[in-house]
């Protein structure tokens, strides 16, 4: 029987449950259905909130499906109520008084130095949580071997992953050499190499099914636009009326990751998409809008649209967003593009990035001739 680890975390400002489990499309299927879960990219897990009878609640949901281990649970409920009081309150206003205002101090030096908005917030609460474990100490005597502590008493106690242990430590040495003006050294820390993982990939025809079976226009449209331009999830929500340059067949992406502009090619039959859903939606403000006009479609709407089309096309693979601009890239290189024009298309800054989908590509694997074939097994 499947064991699920549970583990409390304080995520996005406010305490949830880690659950931890190999992936099981029944067991996930359970736990979205009976619980508001959310999958993590930080933890690379799904989580809930952490509120009332919710273990009662995880027990009558998986009973005789899968084991529920609550060692870490019980192991840091004590440390827990010691660092993480407050309920369901920010990480900042968690904080005393002259540690909020250092935060606010260094959360105002980021959006001046134009960090991402979601680098901002993950900072910020990073930074919140390492001072809340020193509370009782002042700023100017935290220390290396402080973080060093930190990492081991907190982080890797709780088992969290390598991500969300490099961005605490990006964290805490950007705070302390903007705010405090002391050098933390990060280097005492042995930082684990990040998994080299192959991009995930549907086949053209996965592709095709998943757009044939969403009947909704502006859902098609959503969907059609990210795969068609190799879009992320940020830029497809961003997008402008104006960013449509149809008379060049081109899609303008403002400030995308890095900040950076590009333009991306815009094929005929997606233009004509695109002119079909400007009839009916009139989009003002944004190109795809929610329930308001000028309002931004949601990403959790956009999820939904998705988890919707995969469901309905029968597909059984745990398919996300990026997998559609994973996707497009793949299925450009094996048509015979340039890398460098992939490079350009997708916004990467690197050519390294872009070659990871050679790796995945099936154009020189499917001509590559087994050993095994010129057997004689007679």
């Amino acid at each position: 029987m499947t064991t699920i680890s549970i583990q409390p975390i304080f995520h996005h400002g406010e305490h949830h449950l880690l659950l931890i489990f190999p992936k099981e499309s029944g067991l996930i299927q359970i736990l979205r259905k009976e619980f508001p879960a959310k999958w993590s990219s930080t933890y690379k897990a799904w989580y809930i909130p952490n509120g009332k009878d919710q273990i009662n609640h995880l027990f009558k949901a998986f009973k005789g499906l899968a084991w529920l281990d609550l060692s870490d649970l019980k192991k840091s409920d004590s440390d827990l109520q010691r660092h993480e009081t407050g309920g369901t309150k920010s990480a900042m206003s968690e904080s005393p008084d002259s540690t909020r205002e250092e935060i606010k101090k260094f959360r105002n030096w980021l959006l001046s130095q134009r960090y991402s908005d979601s680098t901002v917030k993950t900072y910020c609460e990073a930074i919140a949580v390492f001072l809340r474990f020193f509370h009782e100490k002042p700023l100017a005597r935290i220390s290396n071997s402080d973080l060093v502590q930190f990492n081991t008493d907190y982080i890797l106690q709780r088992k969290y992953s390598a991500s969300y242990q490099n961005q605490v430590i990006n964290a805490v040495k950007l705070f302390f050499r903007i705010i405090v003006n002391t050098d933390m050294n990060p280097e005492l820390i042995h930082r684990p190499k990040r998994p080299s993982l192959l991009p995930n990939v549907l086949s053209t025809q996965e592709v095709a099914s998943l757009l044939k079976v969403t009947e909704n226009r502006k859902h098609k449209t959503l969907l059609s636009l990210i795969y068609s331009c190799g879009l992320r999830r940020s830029e497809i929500l961003n997008l402008k009326p104006a960013d449509v340059d149809s008379d060049r067949n081109l899609l303008i992406i403002r400030q995308g990751k890095g900040k950076k502009d590009r333009v991306v090619p815009l094929s005929d039959k997606t233009i004509v998409l695109l002119r079909d859903y400007f009839r009916e939606f009139r989009p003002q403000t944004y190109l795809f809008e929610g329930q308001q006009s000028g309002e931004k479609y949601s990403e959790q709407s956009l999820r939904k649209v998705l988890e919707s089309a995969v469901k309905k096309a029968g597909i059984k693979k745990p398919v996300t967003l990026h997998w559609l601009r994973h996707s497009y890239a793949t299925h450009l290189l094996e048509s015979g593009t340039d890398l460098r024009y992939i490079q350009e298309i997708l916004g990467h800054k690197s050519s390294k990035t872009t070659e990871i989908y050679t790796h995945v590509s099936t154009l020189y694997l499917q001509k590559i001739k087994t050993p095994f074939d010129s057997l004689d097994l007679t």
